[in-house]
């Protein structure tokens, strides 16, 4: 099962998008420090995510909420 996941940090400009196998642990590293493009924005909190058994679908449903348009869409929407 892949996940695909918003954190927000406590400044609700800065959102992250990512993928992971295991939500728990991923949310301890980014709040730990671990990931370089978010050990600034720390604490974050998990806004929201989305559990897909096909990991293609995962990957290019992470994508989609990258993309810069969609940005808008996932912060509206999500």
């Amino acid at each position: 099962m892949k996940y695909v996941y918003i954190l927000e940090s406590l400044d609700p400009e800065h959102f992250y998008v990512g993928i992971t196998d295991d939500l728990r642990a991923r949310l301890t590293k980014h709040n730990a420090g671990e990931v370089t493009h978010t050990s600034k924005y720390r604490p974050w909190k998990l806004r929201t995510y989305i559990a897909f058994s096909d990991e293609k679908r995962a990957f290019a449903f992470e994508r989609y909420l990258k993309s810069a348009s969609r940005r808008a869409f996932a912060k509206k929407r999500l």
